[in-house]
């Protein structure tokens, strides 16, 4: 009884939401001027599309394996420079290491301003200025990689125990001391698996940023899908899901290690 209570009671106001969101999708459609006719009347386009991308073009693989080792060491190193430059500034942003209330203010407004900037956007700004390229994908992934593992290092900090902060710093240890021996010990784990996790991510937006001319395997898809070559795009697709399926089971595997 109570079960069928409770479902009684909640039906006006369940019903009431469902209502919302049909009248909200209702609303988007006719402001977008979407056409869902369309999607039936272009039906052997999309046959035609399917046809061709469900028949990958092994022979072009030997064509890809660099653009995807170039996608891996993208990763590799922007993952690199993301941690060692993200690491000090989330030590800066944590009121346990500088006991100065400006300084972490301002590391927390820049971990910030990082993190809200789109990693496609950032890429295309960064083609602007340094062209077409690695180095353009390297430096995106970089900058990508300081904004999500500064705000994860900062927040690993502030829940160490103080004990041993106090410790090192009533024996007159400078901060550099009290970084290396009262709080890396701490979080040394929450690096490395913060650090797997951001390479993991990042070999899957590596295969993204290509589309604005940040090298890699994305690169190429873009270049495929122009010539509507589909049957490559399908080759670059299935082997960018095999990559990202072996770095995501060979991640899991260590951060469950270090756990």
């Amino acid at each position: 009884m109570k079960l069928k209570d409770t479902i009684h009671r909640d039906f006006p106001k369940n019903l009431l939401i469902v209502l919302i969101i049909l009248a909200l999708l209702f609303i988007s459609v006719i402001n977008t001027g979407v056409d869902l006719m369309e999607v039936f009347r272009n039906s052997d386009q999309m046959w035609r599309f399917l046809s061709r991308f469900l028949k990958p073009d092994f022979s072009y693989f030997p064509n890809i394996i660099k653009p995807m080792i170039q996608t891996i060491k993208m990763s590799i190193y922007g993952t690199f420079l993301g941690v060692i430059t993200g690491l000090p500034i989330a030590f800066l942003g944590s009121m346990i290491f500088t006991k100065n209330k400006t300084i972490t203010n301002i590391a927390k407004f820049i971990m910030g301003v990082v993190r809200t900037i789109p990693s496609l956007l950032l890429a295309a700004i960064l083609v602007a200025i340094f062209g077409i390229g690695e180095f353009t994908g390297v430096m995106t992934i970089a900058i990508f990689t300081f904004g999500m593992t500064s705000q994860l290092f900062y927040q690993a900090i502030d829940t160490i125990e103080v004990g041993a902060v106090e410790a090192q710093e009533s024996v007159g240890a400078n901060k550099i001391k009290v970084a290396f021996y009262a709080i890396l010990p701490q979080i040394v784990n929450q690096i490395a698996s913060y650090t797997l996790y951001a390479f993991e991510v990042n070999i899957r937006a590596s295969t993204v940023l290509g589309y604005v001319g940040a090298g890699g395997i994305g690169l190429i898809m873009n270049t495929s899908l122009g010539l509507m070559r589909y049957d490559r795009v399908s080759l670059v697709i299935l082997t960018i899901f095999v990559l990202v399926f072996i770095v995501d089971g060979l991640s899991g595997y260590l951060r469950r290690k270090l756990s």
